[in-house]
């Protein structure tokens, strides 16, 4: 009784539950028991603290060489109900790991299967899935085939909902499937009556909105290749990549509405020096939150831009044309240019339908951006499953967002790790009803058990996939599914259609290691615009007993004793702060130009813990500023908000005399990384 009501359950409630927990405490079996207390006694509104003790007690014998006991357990019911068990079924195969060994042997006839069971639309049908005889490090997938990826998106029937939405402080909308292609095809013929022309490079610095998705895919539809780039960039980063992508357009809008304040968007534009401009008007509500825009000569308001014309012929091109190019971090601070072609959607819609689970109908969201690679992810995994995305205009750390999640009955919500952090912190998703949701799902950074155990218990205690993989791969390589047992912050398998396998600093093969993809996947990049990809991906790399050559991911990867799987980080010099890739040449060559410092090297460390990856910067300092370690860091996070991005947050500075370097004069940050202590936080620093 006292260890209850010192979780904050009123004496009332505790005594009306505990004769019961100690009744299957004492009989049941630790999964059976948990999936009692979760079906029976646990509620989202009772304190998280009840929630960990009885989720603690049930399992206190738990093996932890094991890892951490499961969460959530798949009844019969729900495996059945399945995309993978429908799957399964057609195929006679009696275990999901006897599905993703097929899937790793079949390559071919899955993604054959799985192409038609998507219902992609093809003008000219491929003669055979995949062509090697380049290598499995440049496989030309559908061989002879022609196709506009965007014809699929809208095979849902037209009355169907595409997006739910939701505008700053404003009312839930829907914009249907119908609705969605008419403006589609708008954007795409107001394309061609602008003059652009096939393959041409445009790009959208935008929030998801149903304006940019249907600018995104009317730019695919005509032909034309998008540029992703995230409107939270510095303007020096948004000219950067518009400079390596060549872009001849960009789409954007007056302002970001975040918490009531105005952020000027055009503007960051213009000073990024940007080509002709289609500028939306932004609106808060129904109100636009500027009465006057002055443009530039050449730039159009959207209202202008807009053609009449809702009926559109999409231009049919090669599989291996490119769509959208996304950009990726490299280690020598100019991010890599990565092109998306006309088969990478598919994979994202794969992943989404076997390890999320998402069916005809069900309503996704997911709070990203075009300019990272679950923006573009997103509609695809939506659209092509005839699904619908749900996008809220407002910040994610607000309640409101909850509200929205609850209001359009979200049944697979996606988020970063740090995000679900502050809503811990916070409480600000307490006490709503998140009982549509089915799934969860977590990437773009290591989570922490603890964080993904509380959204569990916010959702009921539902499933979380984790998932990890790339934009140079269209999605993930390691995630998990509704089949299997889910343990927080741990993945259950290789994705379908690929594998993997683990490498110690040796070669040999180890359960804690280097993670090295087994090619060839739909989804896969095959070229970077701005670095050589085989350098990239393939140069040095092991090689398989079959001579298959491996894939170079950067990831480090532990295989637990159940089978299971932990992200361990990366083991080269790039970082995920917040889910955004960036490497450390990045934020060093922008630390470097400060005042007073000499040089710096910027790591990213993972708490013993677990959790998202913190930003620690080292910095050899001028004698004069060694003293004001504050005003330092200060003055480094306010040029890291101006030149990169403003959600990168330094974690901890440490003031030193020299960087360790190699023979050769490289930073040894690795060293950095293994001396560095996480500074004791007192009860009045938090």
């Amino acid at each position: 009784m006292e260890q209850i009501t010192a979780c904050g359950v009123e004496a009332d409630s505790a005594i009306a539950i505990l004769p019961q927990v100690n009744e299957w405490l004492a009989s049941l079996q630790p999964s059976d028991c948990w999936q009692h207390l979760v079906r029976y006694i646990l509620k989202p509104n009772h304190p998280f603290a009840l929630h960990e003790l009885l989720y603690k007690t049930t399992f206190f014998n738990w093996d932890s060489s094991q890892g951490l006991p499961p969460a959530w357990f798949p009844s019969q019911e729900q495996i059945q109900a399945t995309n993978i068990a429908a799957f399964m079924n057609s195929l006679k195969l009696d275990s999901y790991l006897e599905l993703h060994a097929w899937s790793a042997q079949n390559r071919a006839e899955f993604w054959d299967i799985t192409i038609q069971h998507l219902g992609i639309h093809f003008q000219e049908k491929y003669s055979h899935i995949v062509d090697l005889s380049h290598g499995v490090e440049s496989p030309q997938w559908l061989v002879g085939a022609r196709f506009n990826i965007v014809e699929s998106c809208f095979s849902a029937p037209d009355d169907t909902p595409a997006i739910v939405f939701q505008s700053n402080r404003g009312s839930i909308s829907t914009m249907t499937y119908g609705e969605l292609q008419s403006l589609t095809n708008r954007v795409a013929n107001g394309l061609v009556e602008a003059g652009f022309i096939l393959g041409d490079t445009i790009a959208i610095v935008m929030p998801m909105t149903v304006e940019s998705v249907a600018i995104y895919l009317g730019i695919i539809k005509a032909g034309c290749v998008v540029v992703s780039i995230a409107d939270s960039f510095a303007a020096t980063e948004i000219a950067m990549r518009l400079r390596l992508s060549n872009a001849r357009a960009i789409f954007t809008q007056s302002y970001i509405v975040r918490s009531g304040k105005q952020l000027p968007l055009y503007e960051k534009a213009i000073a990024a020096n940007s080509p002709r401009a289609i500028v939306i008007k932004t609106k808060t509500g129904n109100k636009e939150t500027v009465a006057f825009l002055k443009l530039r000569p050449d730039d159009l308001i959207w209202e202008d831009f807009l053609s009449s014309n809702p009926r559109f012929d999409a231009i049919p091109a090669h599989p291996a044309t490119a769509i959208n190019i996304l950009f990726s971090s490299g280690t020598t601070g100019e991010p890599k240019a990565i092109p998306w072609t006309q088969t990478t959607p598919i994979k994202c819609a794969i992943d989404a339908h076997l390890h999320h689970d998402i069916h005809s109908g069900d309503v996704v969201a997911w709070h990203t951006n075009l300019g990272w690679m679950m923006g573009p992810w997103l509609i695809y995994a939506c659209l092509l499953n005839k699904a619908t995305i749900a996008l809220y205009y407002g910040a994610p750390t607000e309640r409101e967002y909850g509200q929205f999640i609850q209001d359009t009955k979200v049944n697979l919500l996606g988020v970063v790790p740090s995000l679900v952090s502050q809503w811990k912190t916070t409480a600000c998703m307490q006490g709503l009803d998140w009982s549509a949701i089915k799934a969860l799902s977590s990437t773009g950074e290591c989570s922490k058990p603890q964080d993904m155990f509380y959204l569990m218990s916010l959702a009921g205690y539902k499933p979380i996939i984790e998932y990890c993989g790339g934009t140079e791969i269209g999605g993930g390589y390691i995630t998990g599914t509704l089949v299997q047992p889910c343990v927080p912050s741990t993945f259950t398998t290789p994705a379908l259609g690929l594998d993997f396998v683990i490498l110690d600093t040796e070669g040999n093969s180890a359960d804690k290691g280097e993670a090295f993809i087994v090619p060839p996947s739909i989804g896969l990049s095959t070229e970077l615009l701005n670095k050589d990809h085989y350098q990239v991906y393939f140069a040095n790399t092991p090689v398989l007993p079959s001579s298959t050559p491996l894939r170079r991911h950067g990831d480090q990867i532990e295989r637990l004793p159940n089978g299971y799987y932990c992200a361990r980080g990366r083991v080269d010099d790039t970082m995920n702060l917040g889910g955004i890739k960036v490497s450390s040449a990045e934020i060093e060559q922008v630390l470097n130009r400060q005042p007073g410092i000499c040089e710096s090297a910027a790591i990213a460390v993972s708490p013993s813990q677990g959790g998202p990856s913190r930003l620690v910067i080292y910095a050899v300092v001028a004698p004069e500023i060694q003293q004001d370690k504050t005003a330092i860091m200060t003055s480094l996070q306010a040029a890291i908000k101006q030149h990169l991005n403003p959600l990168f947050k330094i974690y901890d500075l440490v003031i030193v005399d020299t960087l360790p370097r190699t023979a050769s004069n490289k930073v040894m940050r690795r060293v950095l990384r293994e001396q560095y202590c996480f500074p004791i936080i007192h009860k009045n620093r938090l």
